[in-house]
């Protein structure tokens, strides 16, 4: 049976580069040769031990490729095109597709468990970190890449800018809004970016790492707040007149950005929470206006789907944001284990990493 190379998760600490046997494709599947792809900080929860996952599983979630083989059953694509899958790869048919939330279509809306809901890559079943990936029900989910646009262009589609682009999608901004993001990591960057997108005005960026706030004003910050240099509650309060923001956005995952980001919502302000959290989180009495303020609390998984794709395609395509800077390191699949030691600790000034087999 012929082999590819693939990143393998064996056990917490230990993700290597080793031997598995080419997928074989059903009918509704299509085989992509793995172009490009990158590192989230999702799998290095998993590295970490963090998240569990199956020893054995092809890590990874962010796929640019060409079709090598398609199923039986696909129809409307061709061998040797150039496509991207989204993280999350709906089925098209399930109940919660049918719902308008495909982002959850998995085995967690069966079993009553939706905290993963439609993410399947290196998750449940194997992922991109490979020379090929299989993706399934491929109609719903392999989106074509314009030939204009590389494969770093586009690397972000999967994952990261559709996290972001949601973030200010569901907290519902309108033109002339002010909205916070705090935490500028790359999903944080790409909020920056969806917000304005979405009409924000003025968007203020929290963090402390100076090219992060430097790159968040590349991407539509009016303002950032360094949170090192004083309480950013106070100092959002204070750029804002005391009115506070009309959105803000979570992108880190912590007790401490959560309740800063509600603190500085205006009465009936929205807080769109994109983190992933490892413990309970406390809503203190204050900042929640004992349940009066006429606030929102909404939380997104990443869109996917073929349709999603398309449209962030559209907005790269268009011009209307660029996202390359995103990606300032680059290694071979041969030094996937080297990447992960980098970025999972973060060194470097590391924001994204382009992996090629």
């Amino acid at each position: 049976m012929p082999k590819m190379k693939a990143a393998i998760f064996v056990e917490p600490g230990r993700i290597v580069l080793d031997e598995k046997p080419i997928p074989e494709v059903g009918p509704l599947d299509a085989l992509v040769r793995v172009t490009t792809t990158t590192i989230c900080g999702t799998d290095v929860h998993i590295l970490k031990g963090e998240y569990p996952v199956a020893k054995g599983l092809t890590v990874g979630h962010e796929p640019v490729g060409v079709i090598e083989k398609l199923g039986s059953a696909v129809s409307g694509y061709q061998e040797g095109q150039r496509v991207i899958a989204g993280a999350i790869t709906p089925s098209g048919y399930s109940y919660a597709c049918l719902c308008g939330c495909g982002s959850q279509d998995g085995p967690g809306t069966k079993h009553g468990f939706r905290a993963t809901g439609g993410w399947k890559f290196g998750n449940i079943i194997d992922g991109a970190q490979a020379e090929y990936i299989l993706v399934p029900d491929a109609m719903a989910n392999l989106a074509p890449v314009p030939d204009d646009l590389s494969d770093e262009d586009v690397l972000m589609c999967p994952d990261i800018m559709s996290t972001g682009f949601s973030g200010a999608e569901s907290a519902g901004i309108k033109i002339g809004d002010t909205v916070a993001v705090f935490a500028l990591g790359p999903i944080g960057l790409c909020a920056v970016a969806g917000a304005k997108l979405k009409g924000a005005t003025t968007i203020i960026g929290v963090d402390t790492v100076p090219e992060r706030l430097a790159i968040a004003k590349r991407l539509g910050a009016d303002l950032v707040v360094d949170y090192k240099a004083g309480d950013p509650v106070k100092q959002i309060l204070e750029l804002t007149d005391g009115r506070g923001v009309d959105a803000s956005i979570e992108a880190l995952g912590t007790q401490a950005t959560f309740e800063a980001a509600l603190r500085v919502l205006r009465p009936g302000g929205t807080l769109s929470s994109l983190g992933v959290y490892s413990t309970d989180l406390r809503i203190p009495l204050d900042a929640f206006s004992a349940g009066l303020g006429d606030n929102k609390i909404v939380t997104t998984l990443c869109p996917g789907g073929k349709e999603r794709m398309r449209r962030l395609l559209s907005v790269l395509e268009s011009k209307r944001t660029d996202l390359t800077a995103l990606v300032t390191h680059r290694f071979k699949l041969d030094d996937i284990e080297a990447a992960y030691d980098l970025f999972s600790h973060q060194r470097d000034g590391v924001l994204k990493v382009a992996i090629t087999p």
